[in-house]
């Protein structure tokens, strides 16, 4: 059975799919990108602005779930270019406390309105 995560503290999506899906000990977090849930509108800023508003999305969709950042085995990181790493990998790991888990970064030719992070994430519930 899959159970629906959704809070109106992250954006909401803009196709087709969950925030977030729940199934057994698992979560599924779909890609967030640096929209404001407040505003809906685009993070403005550097890429560093950016990665911490997809990251409190993040957050806020773990919330909902009553998990938190410690709860995530795997995430994947989408970048519009290879040279922004050094920056979003400094935000990323500052939500984590030292077990960070497992991941892939990978550029990509285009992201979903023009941005320059996307990042998912799946958490084990029973952690």
């Amino acid at each position: 059975m899959k159970q629906i995560i959704k809070t109106d503290k992250a954006p909401a999506p803009i196709g087709p799919y969950n925030q977030a899906i729940r199934t057994g000990e698992s979560l599924y977090i779909s890609g967030q990108i640096a929209i404001d849930p407040a505003t809906n509108q685009l993070t403005e800023g550097d890429v560093k602005a950016e990665a911490h508003r997809v990251m409190q999305n993040l957050k806020a969709i773990l919330d909902e779930a009553k998990l938190t950042f410690e709860h995530v085995v795997k995430t994947s990181i989408f970048l519009s270019d290879m040279n922004l790493f050094a920056e979003v990998n400094e935000i990323y790991g500052s939500y984590f406390s030292g077990d960070y888990p497992a991941r892939e970064t990978v550029a990509v030719k285009g992201l979903p309105k023009g941005v320059n992070v996307e990042i998912s994430m799946i958490a084990a519930v029973d952690l």
